[in-house]
């Protein structure tokens, strides 16, 4: 048996774009109705949401059964326990929060790979080896492991192109709320240095050599950040899209 394919890693690489939804509900039903809406990415969140790791996986088993349909796991932190799980479980593409410097970086590489390259541990029977069915999983794992990591603060930003130039990272994705409080604009995503600010990092990501991809929940938003040169945008959540939808029924129902 061959290791999957990482289509999400490949289209990066080939510069299409990707577009992306965040699943924070947690369970296998909203993954999996995400997985059939369209979308080409849908991130699994354990940073902000109250999914944590052991349901990581039906989330994973449910996208896998629609092939045009790339999982991406955010681990809560850059913790290699964490990440290791995750991959494990057979995450191939993993969404780094918060790191700020090149030594962040390198350590998120690292938790990664097997050694002598890294530190990830080993284990045998696991449903990324497809339970040891894959023989050579180890020697091949590393090939199609997907390492986002995100650009979220003031500091990330001034370490930008070191951050880039760690062998191993994929691609860079900026955090728009969190880098909004940085700059001083907490819950103000749409002030004009956010929004300059935004459109200058994607340039600074690409110029550097790696794909770049943002977090949007704005038609408007979405536009911009792809004429930037955003790669993967991801455009809205499920939380956010059923709030939405749930307040506008209320809404013509009470004036119907």
């Amino acid at each position: 048996m061959q290791i999957p394919r990482n289509r999400f890693k490949a289209a990066l690489v080939a510069r299409r774009h990707q577009l992306g939804i965040w699943n924070i509900l947690g369970g296998s039903s909203v993954p999996e109705l995400l997985a059939t809406a369209g979308y080409d990415w849908i991130v699994v969140d354990t940073e902000h949401s109250p999914t944590d790791v052991p349901e990581v996986l039906p989330a994973l088993q449910a996208i896998a059964a629609y092939p045009d349909v790339s999982a991406v796991v955010r681990p809560a932190a850059n913790d290699p326990v964490l990440v290791k799980r995750l991959l494990d479980m057979g995450a191939q593409t993993l969404l780094i929060p918060y790191v700020q410097t090149r030594a962040e970086a390198e350590a998120a590489v690292a938790a990664v790979r097997y050694p002598p390259r890294g530190i990830r541990g080993v284990a045998g029977h696991h449903r990324a080896s497809r339970y040891g069915a894959i023989a050579d999983y180890m020697a091949a794992a590393e090939a199609e492991i997907c390492l986002i990591l995100q650009i979220e603060t003031r500091l990330a930003l001034d370490n930008l192109e070191e951050i880039a130039a760690v062998e191993g990272v994929d691609g860079l994705f900026i955090g728009p709320g969190d880098l909004a409080a940085s700059l001083g604009h907490p819950g103000r995503n749409g002030d004009p240095e956010v929004i300059a600010t935004i459109d200058a990092t994607l340039a600074r990501i690409r110029a550097a050599g790696l794909p770049a991809g943002i977090l949007t929940l704005r038609d408007e938003d979405a536009r911009r950040v792809r004429g930037a040169g955003s790669d993967f945008t991801a455009v809205g959540t499920d939380v956010g899209l059923l709030a939405e939808a749930a307040r506008r029924l209320a809404e013509r129902s009470r004036n119907a």
